[in-house]
């Protein structure tokens, strides 16, 4: 039995969600998401709260039934609050600037790196070394956020790179004569 699947998603204040034609959309003041969830599992909507159950007692109805409860809560919660993550450039000579719809990387390459800010992302550089990756939908911030990190991820020796705010980087000690 799945204890998160359990769980009921309270709607809150200010948000819409419809049940129907096989789809779940939430709306509110961060803009609307809508997920198809699969056909494992059924969502309905008692009161003010949405429930994800299995349709039959099988193994991968059970397994689905957590997951599904979590990417609906992710839309109720994506369409309040959002969701941030928040990268830091360390190296000599590393920084990010934001360009319009561009975020311009300088990471140690003979170029400079050119990331277009996709639809529905917002990108801030409150300094030249931190980058803030923002949106509502948690699975495009996420990715947009290791997109990025991809260009050049923390190597171990010195620890230079792009990082996530709460990463630890495990640092490795060099040769030794």
């Amino acid at each position: 039995m799945s204890r998160i699947g359990k769980k009921p998603i309270p709607i809150p204040g200010g948000v819409t969600v419809t049940i129907g034609d096989g789809r779940v959309t939430a709306k509110g003041p961060k803009g609307e998401l809508s997920m198809t969830p699969v056909k494992e599992v059924e969502v309905t909507r008692e009161g003010d709260e949405i429930l994800v159950r299995p349709v039959e007692d099988t193994l991968k109805a059970r397994a689905m039934w957590g997951m599904q409860r979590t990417l609906v809560a992710n839309l109720v919660d994506g369409v309040t609050k959002g969701f941030e993550k928040k990268l830091q450039i360390i190296g000599v000579g590393y920084r990010a600037q934001l360009q319009g719809r561009t975020l311009k990387l300088q990471l140690g390459f003979s170029h400079d790196v050119e990331y277009p800010v996709p639809e529905g992302i917002k990108i801030e550089t409150p300094d030249q070394t931190t980058i803030v990756v923002s949106g509502s939908d948690k699975q495009k911030v996420g990715q947009v956020a290791a997109e990025i990190r991809a260009w050049r991820p923390p190597e171990p020796y010195k620890g230079k790179g792009v990082r996530y705010a709460d990463e630890y980087v495990f640092r490795k000690e060099g040769k030794k004569k």
